[in-house]
């Protein structure tokens, strides 16, 4: 893992992204330099697109978004160091039926020599040796998630992106991916509909219908969106086909 006493700066310049005519992101502006960011937001309200542009998968309509300096989707070889994201399914996102040659393959396109002994050490700095053949088909959604997390973080990317990675895991297996979690130290950036998983961040985004809505200290923001959901909650916007 890299050390990051340089900070890495995050901006989106008025982006805007359509699908099909339809607005997912809207005028999003932002410069960020905190370590801990979350992106908090109901279904619906943009944060994977967010995600997705952020990782340069996505190429904005409209607007500019930049890490460093760097546009992430017109520099996909820079992207591949600089930064990493972690689906909400790991399904979607592993490729190979080992262990060992799905760590090993972001260090391959990376051009590092003899990528199978450095996605090994990775192995190694898990305490996962004992997984290197391993078909990935075997593990459990949470181990699965694991060997994710280690293929990206073989690459060292400056920016970990996590969208909604404790979806569908119970208690036991979430404590343990944010304890492996809690030892990076680049700029995480945690997109999720859960306040609960944003709590200690050090600034918080709050997407709404794809702007953004409140933007600082997690405990201001996470309130007031917590007293925004419980107000739609008492209402009956589920019965309104037009959300």
């Amino acid at each position: 893992m890299k050390d990051t006493t340089v900070t890495t700066q995050i901006r989106f310049a008025a982006v805007d992204h359509l699908i099909d005519g339809r607005a997912i992101l809207s005028g999003v502006s932002l410069d960020l330099t905190a370590r801990r960011i979350g992106v908090i937001g109901r279904n619906g309200s943009g944060k994977t697109t967010f995600a997705r542009v952020l990782a340069g998968l996505i190429t904005p309509s409209a607007g500019a978004v930049t890490i460093d300096g760097i546009d992430p989707a017109k520099d996909r070889r820079a992207a591949l160091s600089l930064v990493g994201i972690l689906f909400q399914n790991p399904d979607h996102q592993i490729i190979f039926p080992t262990v060992i040659e799905e760590v090993a393959f972001g260090l391959r396109q990376l051009g590092v020599d003899d990528p199978e002994a450095q996605a090994g050490a990775v192995l190694d700095q898990f305490g996962k040796a004992h997984w290197r053949d391993a078909h990935v088909n075997t593990l459990s959604q949470g181990q699965k998630q694991l060997v994710c997390l280690m293929s990206i973080l073989a690459m060292a990317p400056r920016i970990l992106i996590l969208d909604e990675p404790f979806a569908g895991l119970d208690i036991p297996t979430r404590m343990q991916l944010a304890r492996y979690l809690s030892h990076y130290d680049g700029t995480l950036v945690h997109v999720s509909h859960d306040p609960g998983d944003l709590a200690d961040y050090d600034q918080v985004l709050w997407l709404e219908r794809g702007a953004l809505q409140g933007q600082g200290a997690a405990a201001d923001v996470l309130g007031a969106f917590t007293d925004e959901m419980t107000r739609q909650g008492e209402s009956d916007d589920i019965s309104d086909l037009a959300r």
